[in-house]
């Protein structure tokens, strides 16, 4: 058998390469992308905990959760502060750094500024009896969890 290409086949089989080299600088992605350009960031604010809970006290810290933290951001988001809020626990809870995520939604980062007002509007409602109840719970929290972090989040939008 004879593989050797004529010249006119040489010459296609380069114009073909050349072609595929031009065409993937077109389509190579940018290597820095630039904000409200390619992307915008959303409005809307993510503050997220990371805990480590210890082996076999994640229902003990989970009702600790309910009369405590559960109860401030249910009041918090009747109150309209809060967008919504959430507890996400790992199915996988001795691997990595935490295996539960309390998170807490809001609107925007204004909704993250100290305001007399709203502060006074849920202190309405959370009673001298809750705010003892939550002392006591959280003093014990150091026996069952670590907080293994805190972010605050912003949604990246890509275009």
């Amino acid at each position: 058998m004879n593989f050797s290409l004529t010249g006119e086949s040489k010459m296609k089989n380069r114009l073909i390469v050349l072609l595929c080299i031009l065409f993937s600088y077109s389509v190579v992605a940018k290597d820095r992308l630039e904000v409200y350009e390619d992307y915008e960031l959303g409005t809307e604010i993510m503050t997220m905990t990371t805990v480590k809970i210890d082996p076999n006290m994640g229902d003990v810290y989970l009702a600790g959760l309910r009369e405590s933290w559960v109860k401030a951001v249910k009041i918090e988001k009747s109150l309209g502060h809060i967008k919504d809020w959430k507890i996400y626990g790992s199915d996988l809870p001795v691997s990595g750094n935490f295996n539960m995520v309390l998170i807490v939604t809001f609107d925007s980062a204004a909704d993250l500024e100290p305001s007399k007002k709203k502060y006074a509007a849920f202190m309405k409602k959370w009673s001298e009896k809750d705010k003892e109840k939550s002392e006591e719970i959280s003093a014990k929290y150091p026996e069952v969890r670590t907080l293994a972090g805190e972010y605050r989040l912003r949604e990246i939008i890509m275009k």
